[in-house]
């Protein structure tokens, strides 16, 4: 069946269907990587977003759920040029196509991803509508202009409290945004006892827990929509309680401690983005999957510094605070998919600690 995606700025790109049946709005956004399908739909970032793959065959190695970033996937929709007809994989559960179809996640194959992502690059990251008809193009340009990424945090976060190694010395408090699965076993594999709270929890409650160190999670949509979570942010910033942030983490302590953020043109997103660590002069390829950045500008130096730069647009990637046992980092240092070269920050946390 012929499918289409219409872009908010009037442009139709057409393929096939696949997936669900359902016609779907998103926020339209592309990814770099060539491989790592199965944990990038899964991550709970991407909750809202209508996700173009550049890489041109995507599914060949078919499903591998114990690989999942989550319980299921977030994104709203998947467009990709060449689906994959038979995976190829001793591990596999599945072609991509059956896992959209049991998530109800609509897509699109055969489409011309190329031009779609130099559109993107070109324009900015805009919204768009999949459909199977396009006969009334004004009800969907309605409903492209009434869509909003929302009350994305809340969608993705645990509902209740969740322990893992609770009889180790040391625990960590994980404050789940949409947290990824591999930040937590990356903080299980150094011994360390995880406390998971809901996005709704209050600072008090986790100060009551006595954690020996506080992790804020990745997360999706814009962090200046999160009042309540950088109100709670602010309470364990001033605690003596070491801290470590990732991604959206990193921007709601950034917010927290008056900092500002804004959109970036078309986000990073992808495992093969180049970060140079200020302080060792080193250079790492980073996994990252984000649309807004701190405004380095707007940072207080009484407060923080400069860690990280990206390399291809000079934005802050990593804040070092202050008289403070406190860092973020804009990338993904758990990877999954992609290069695992900063997993060293998950050590410097738990040394902190």
């Amino acid at each position: 069946m012929k499918g289409y995606l219409v872009l908010e700025n009037g442009q139709i790109f057409e393929g096939e269907k696949i997936g669900s049946d359902k016609d779907t709005a998103c926020e339209v956004v592309f990814n770099t990587g060539m491989a790592g399908y199965i944990e990038t739909f899964t991550d709970p970032s991407y909750a809202g977003q209508g996700i173009v793959m550049t890489y041109p065959l995507i599914g060949n190695y078919g499903i591998i759920k114990q690989d999942s970033e989550s319980s299921r996937i977030w994104a709203k929709a998947v467009i990709v040029h060449k689906l994959a007809e038979h995976e190829s994989n001793f591990r596999t559960e599945g072609t991509l196509e059956s896992f959209l179809i049991e998530n109800d996640i609509p897509g699109l194959k055969n489409v011309n991803t190329r031009k779609l992502t130099k559109i993107l690059r070109d324009s900015g990251t805009m919204k768009g509508y999949i459909t199977t008809d396009i006969t009334h193009l004004s009800k969907i340009h309605g409903e492209i202009e009434k869509y909003k990424v929302s009350d994305v945090v809340e969608e993705v976060t645990c509902k209740e409290v969740e322990k893992y190694n609770e009889n180790a010395e040391k625990q960590v408090a994980l404050l789940d945004y949409g947290y990824k699965k591999n930040i937590l076993k990356s903080l299980l594999k150094r011994n360390v006892g995880v406390t998971i709270y809901p996005a709704t929890t209050t600072a008090e409650e986790i100060l009551k827990s006595n954690p020996d160190g506080i992790m804020l999670s990745n997360g999706p949509g814009d962090p200046e929509d999160c009042t309540f979570q950088i109100e709670n942010v602010k309470k364990l910033y001033d605690s003596d309680i070491p801290i470590f942030g990732i991604c959206l983490g990193h921007q709601l302590m950034g917010l927290a401690t008056g900092a500002k953020t804004a959109k970036l043109k078309y986000g990073h997103r992808g495992p093969n983005h180049p970060v140079k660590d200020l302080e060792t002069r080193r250079v790492y390829i980073t996994s990252q999957n984000h649309g807004y950045y701190i405004l380095e500008t707007s940072i207080d130096p009484e407060i923080a510094e400069v860690s990280h730069v990206n390399l291809n647009d000079r934005t802050v990637e990593g804040l070092k605070y202050k008289n403070k046992n406190i860092f973020t980092v804009q990338f993904h240092p758990e990877a999954c998919p992609g290069p695992e070269d900063t997993g060293y920050l998950f050590d410097k946390f738990v040394e902190m600690i």
